[in-house]
């Protein structure tokens, strides 16, 4: 609707990222902003998922990152995105458990956001071999970390559930927000490791990202969850999710 939602939060992860690998990004927070926003009013756009990408830019066939001379950056933007259709939202999604363990935070740490989804693909395939929407990805102790590229939330007893970023967990944005439209509704909102059984004994279960927005899970390895779809509290948090995201204060208009 004409504003990019939490453009500002997604500039600093990205920042952060990289400062973290090492790689100076050629533009100041601001110019990345605006050259974000100048390609969407380039495309006409106002409603449109973006991809920024940031590479090392053009190097050899080797390893060494000191052989790339300047960093690229790319904007991809799509005037939408539709992982899942008005249908999925109603009736929620059907997920397994992958056999693919999320890397442990003392290897490769996904608190980067980076394109290194490797670990993700595989678990991806297979969900998409089984006839399943999505996979849930368990940290190396086995307990639930993330969704392919998506935070996972539970609901129990009234209260809910979300893994840790100790379990390898990506600090996701919509999580963030979702966060705190709960805390806003009056729920309890906990950090914990989640056992499998946890899982599939929850009373409502959710993903949340910025392309899934808020996705329900019907199923979990062809366990209902709750009375599958979504239910009461995940329901009164994308509702109000949906206000928030529309709201212009919440992120950077496009066109002034």
């Amino acid at each position: 609707n004409g504003v990019v939602f939490k453009l500002r939060e997604h500039i600093d992860r990205l920042y952060e990222s990289a400062h973290a690998i090492m790689l100076d990004i050629p533009m100041t927070k601001e110019e990345m902003i605006n050259a974000v926003l100048e390609t969407l009013r380039r495309n006409n756009l106002r409603d449109a998922y973006i991809r920024l990408v940031v590479t090392r830019g053009v190097g050899d066939l080797g390893l060494d990152p000191k052989r790339c001379s300047k960093p690229s950056v790319i904007i991809i933007t799509v005037p939408i995105l539709k992982l899942y259709d008005e249908k999925k939202r109603r009736e929620g999604i059907n997920v397994i458990i992958s056999w693919v363990r999320r890397d442990p935070v003392d290897t490769t740490s996904h608190e980067i956001k980076s394109l290194n989804y490797l670990n993700s693909i595989l678990a991806k395939i297979e969900a998409n071999n089984v006839g399943a929407d999505e996979a849930i990805i368990l940290d190396k102790n086995g307990f639930v970390c993330e969704a392919t590229g998506e935070n996972i939330f539970i609901v129990k007893d009234g209260k809910i559930y979300t893994p840790p970023r100790s379990s390898g967990a990506l600090p996701g944005i919509t999580a963030s927000v979702v966060k705190k439209i709960a805390a806003k509704l009056g729920y309890e909102v906990i950090e914990k490791n989640i056992t499998v059984t946890e899982l599939f004994c929850a009373s409502e279960a959710f993903l949340t990202g910025t392309g899934a927005e808020i996705m329900p899970i019907k199923e979990i390895n062809r366990r209902r969850i709750g009375v599958g779809g979504m239910g009461p509290i995940t329901e009164r948090i994308w509702k109000e999710f949906m206000k928030v995201v529309q709201e212009p204060f919440e992120g950077v208009p496009i066109y002034q």
